[in-house]
């Protein structure tokens, strides 16, 4: 099928892009950019940088901006999807759900309305099994955003194997979700077996509070 990839970014959207390649033509990426960092739907840490994950890639982008006001983000959504489809001739979108029910059904339905078949590479694995995925397919991920209980230490690091050892910790005293589904913490990709160009930071600082801020990307380097 030719499809297109809702993509954050994150280790979730690029991971399902990994997996959904192998037996698919992809034929674009769609980033949905919202202005509210508390949207129910969308990633919002460094998502502008998603443009220069595209290069990476070497795929095509579709961009569209939300206010990220709750229901109402999913018309630009939708938008967006039907652009893609219309412009590159989509059988299907890829998502990196992974236990949202919440995001699954919207995209869901969005996806039934337009005709097209919805691939949930990630839906219901095993969430620290995703994480060694990750390592097992050598992708680089840093951690840019915590939003809980003893998240603070693991902003700025790379998941590798410490970091798994840690959040298994942190999910026994916390009760966190190892993988983030439960808003804990957001990703970025910056390399991979997918990416034809790796990234590098130049350039960050952190915003925010003690267990509750973000890694920001000031800027960013495209190397070959």
């Amino acid at each position: 099928m030719r499809l297109g990839v809702l993509f954050s970014g994150g280790k979730d959207s690029t991971l399902a892009l990994y997996k959904a390649m192998k037996d698919n033509e992809i034929a674009c990426l769609i980033s949905v950019q919202s202005k509210n960092p508390e949207s129910y739907m969308f990633h919002t840490p460094n998502i502008n940088l998603v443009e220069h994950q595209a290069k990476a890639l070497i795929l095509p982008l579709i961009i569209t901006s939300t206010k990220g006001e709750k229901e109402k983000e999913l018309k630009e959504l939708e938008t967006a999807i039907a652009i893609a489809k219309s412009k590159y001739n989509l059988d299907g979108i890829v998502t990196g759900a992974v236990a949202s029910v919440y995001q699954a059904s919207r995209i869901q339905a969005i996806c039934e309305k337009l005709d097209l078949k919805i691939i949930n590479p990630l839906w219901h694995e095993d969430q620290v099994q995703i994480l060694r995925e990750i390592i097992k397919d050598k992708f680089k991920v840093l951690i840019i955003g915590v939003f809980g209980e003893g998240m603070d230490k693991f902003l700025g690091k790379e998941i590798d194997e410490e970091f798994i050892t840690e959040i298994i910790k942190s999910k026994e005293k916390y009760g966190i979700n190892p993988a983030g589904e439960g808003g804990e913490f957001e990703s970025f990709v910056l390399n991979g077996p997918i990416f034809h160009k790796s990234l590098s930071i130049k350039k960050s600082h952190f915003e925010g509070e003690i267990d509750s801020r973000i890694m920001v990307i000031d800027s960013i380097i495209v190397r070959e």
